[in-house]
């Protein structure tokens, strides 16, 4: 495999899993919040964050699983 390839895939598994962590601390910050309308725009925005790092992890999940399931067809 070429090495951009493990590249791309370790700078996108490193982002998800630094703003995953952001996203949850945006969500359990939010609870600290007063206002009520400033509640639900900090836990509706940690929770499009959580989502669209978990759509990195699947990415890379199946990216990884592509390539072993390509060298166990050829031998």
């Amino acid at each position: 495999m070429p090495a951009i390839f493990w590249v791309k895939n370790i700078v996108i598994l490193l982002l998800a899993l630094f703003f995953l962590l952001k996203g949850v601390t945006i969500m359990i910050n939010s609870y600290n919040l007063n206002n009520p309308l400033e509640f639900v725009m900090y836990f509706f925005s940690a929770s499009l964050v959580i989502m669209v790092c978990i759509v990195g992890l699947i990415y890379v999940y199946f990216q990884i699983i592509g390539i072993k399931r390509d060298k166990s067809d050829v031998q």
